[in-house]
């Protein structure tokens, strides 16, 4: 048999992350994070603090200890509330250099310093990693080096403890370079996010582009196939009705236009109903029924298998459309049409349409012909399943629509029997 295949796929729908990475996300985290270590490191200065508080002003100790302990706490308050979290933790960074700035001047004359790691040094980190939070790429940079170049200078004087240079160097670099560490870590990982966001809203875009161009082809191919099965088809076929027969043919089909178009009306492409496989049997029964009598049919192990509405009704009109071809192209009474609807593996249904008639080269179809290619092959396909089609001048032909998108169908065509092709 000269064979000629017709196959359809609908696109596989794209899925959503459930959690994506967002901008949104690693502030929480980084911020909750430098919260907590802020706390840790200022339980670690108070042994040092209680040492060194008889050196400065008591109405120093009292403005500035409880302003940066109490400023800790809220800090880890408001990163897990998620509430004012900069404005905190950039006050903490700005109470903490005026702290330092301002110790030189607070200390108790003729009191003996402590020459060991001043207690503020322990909290330099700190206050670099909430001005990373709180403040722009440039204040906060500057903010890094100036808070280890202040400790620098304190340091060295003697109401800071009268250092050695080469040591208030080292813990001044230090303090730098664990700054540095947590400045790069935190501008990586913002702008990780904002890539991770500004992919993510332009993949959003383009999904939505082709949601909008996919249900303009939807709306397209239903229009069309309503056009074409439903009025063109039934005007022809009433002209044409010269017989007795011809003239009930276009009566039911004139009465299937009616319906096709009440449930165009009716029916969304969100529709999420569901449809029993045997409600859509005894659908494409009784139209084949209707259309003619000289169709024989069968139903086989259809069971309790299920498909939406919109798969269904796509199905029950492809097979009319179908069957209408046969009767108006295959020939006349000594032509044998059948129609076979069977259930699949899994849940999948399937409908045969045959005659044994004249056939026809599928080649040669032009292209402004709908029949098969808008209303048969592009509405399955629209509805997630998969046409094909096996004809020839003088050989018959053979419409197979399968629901949902499997390889069953050569199972019933046979191997040879089709040629995969995109009409």
């Amino acid at each position: 048999m000269a064979t000629s295949g017709v196959t359809a796929r609908q696109a596989p729908s794209a899925k959503q992350p459930r959690n994506p990475i967002s901008l949104k996300q690693v502030e929480r985290v980084i911020s909750r994070s430098v919260a907590i270590i802020g706390v840790v490191f200022g339980a670690q200065t108070i042994p040092w603090l209680l040492g060194q508080m008889d050196e400065a002003q008591p109405w120093w100790l009292w403005a500035f200890v409880p302003a940066l302990f109490g400023l800790l706490i809220v800090a880890v308050v408001a990163s897990f509330a998620n509430r004012a979290v900069r404005p905190v933790q950039g006050t903490f960074a700005v109470v903490y250099l005026l702290a330092l700035l301002s110790w030189p001047f607070t200390v108790l004359p003729g009191v003996e310093v402590f020459s060991g790691i001043h207690w503020l040094n322990y909290l330099i980190t700190v206050g670099t990693a909430m001005a990373t939070i709180a403040f722009g790429r440039v204040l906060a940079t500057t903010y890094l080096f100036v808070a280890p170049l202040i400790y620098l200078v304190v340091r060295i004087l003697p109401v800071g403890g009268g250092a050695p240079w080469q040591l208030a160097v080292l813990e001044s670099v230090y303090a730098l370079i664990l700054g540095s560490a947590i400045m790069i870590i935190v501008t990586m990982l913002r702008q990780a996010a904002s890539n991770v966001d500004n992919a993510q809203t332009t993949a959003l875009l383009r999904y939505g582009n082709a949601v909008r161009q996919h249900a303009t082809e939807v709306e397209r191919v239903q229009v069309d196939s309503i056009v074409h099965d439903s009025v063109l088809t039934t005007l022809i076929s009433a002209a044409r009705a010269h017989t007795p027969e011809a003239e009930r043919l276009g009566a039911v089909m004139a009465g299937n236009a009616i319906g096709h178009l009440t449930e165009a009306a009716a029916t969304s492409p969100d529709d999420i109903s569901i449809v029993q496989a045997t409600d859509l049997a005894q659908r494409v029964v009784t139209s084949a029924e209707l259309l003619a009598s000289d169709f024989t049919f069968s139903v086989r192990s259809v069971g309790a298998r299920s498909l939406p509405a919109v798969a269904a009704e796509a199905v029950h009109s492809a097979a009319v459309q179908a069957m209408v071809n046969s009767l108006q192209h295959a020939g006349g009474a000594d032509v044998e049409r059948s129609v076979d609807v069977r259930g699949l593996e899994g849940n999948g249904i399937e409908v045969l349409v045959a005659d044994t008639g004249r056939g026809f080269d599928m080649d040669r179809v032009p292209q402004e012909r709908l029949g098969v290619r808008v209303s048969i092959v592009e509405r399955v396909a629209n509805a997630g399943g998969r046409t094909s089609i096996a004809s020839g001048p003088g050989s018959g032909t053979q419409v197979c629509i399968q629901w949902p998108y499997g390889d069953g169908v050569d199972d019933v065509l046979g191997d040879d029997d089709i040629e995969e092709g995109v009409l």
